[in-house]
């Protein structure tokens, strides 16, 4: 397995916000993270790169223990991140945002050239500063940053956020360029039929627990499954 996620529990404070999940992403796998807001599952995220770590259980990636390392050490071992609200550089270009994301791994190392052929629009962005970008645009920045972080895992939490369709089809066709290279995904997204479809397995959460595993297309099949544990 590429990161295995065991019995973890988190805390806010004093507020527990997590009760022991455990997951699993295998290499090239995506795995979708589903469930309502308020379930954990940004928290799960933030506990896997150490913003908000757990006080108990453990959380492996790669063969490494990196329950208790900084976020910095966990990044250079390979794990790239594309948050809810990209989190780009604002006054930067988006060629100086890639270029801030460049470090070297033992996975596959992406170049700006095929960022660009991946997001065909990218060319032209890479001179304009990010403030200026659409929502569209910054995630196309965004996703190629964590690539160019040279990741054996990518974390993607609610890419599809605020984007319209025709740019949702192209970040979730990304996702599946990103299996056929090698690398795996986790993702977090409210729009769980498109995820769904791109996904190997799913696992959906409830009030900081893992109420649901299995095959991504036993939900897309089974819509009265779907609709008691999603909603949909």
């Amino acid at each position: 397995m590429m990161l295995q996620v065991n019995g973890i529990e988190t805390f806010y404070g004093e507020t527990q916000a997590l009760f022991g999940p455990s997951l699993e992403v295998g290499e090239a796998e995506v795995v979708a993270l589903l469930g309502p807001n308020g379930a954990g599952k940004t928290t799960t995220i933030r506990s896997i790169l150490g913003l908000s770590p757990p006080r108990r259980g453990q959380i492996r990636f790669d063969g490494h223990d990196i329950t208790t390392l900084p976020t910095h050490k966990i990044s250079r071992l390979g794990i790239g991140w594309v948050p809810d609200d990209r989190r780009v550089f604002p006054t930067l270009t988006g060629k100086r945002n890639l270029a801030l994301g460049t470090r070297r791994t033992r996975f596959r190392s992406w170049s700006e050239d095929e960022m660009c052929e991946i997001f065909s629009a990218l060319q032209h962005l890479l001179r304009r500063e990010c403030e200026n970008m659409s929502g569209g645009e910054l995630q196309m920045v965004a996703i190629s940053r964590a690539l160019m972080g040279s990741p054996g895992i990518v974390l993607l939490d609610e890419p599809s956020q605020g984007l319209a369709p025709k740019i949702v089809q192209d970040v979730l066709k990304t996702i599946l360029r990103l299996k056929e290279a090698g690398i795996a995904c986790l993702l977090v997204e409210q729009n769980a039929l498109a995820a769904l479809e791109v996904s190997d397995r799913a696992y959906v959460m409830d009030r900081g627990r893992i109420i649901h595993e299995g095959p991504a297309q036993d939900l897309l099949d089974n819509a009265p499954l779907r609709r008691r544990l999603i909603g949909m």
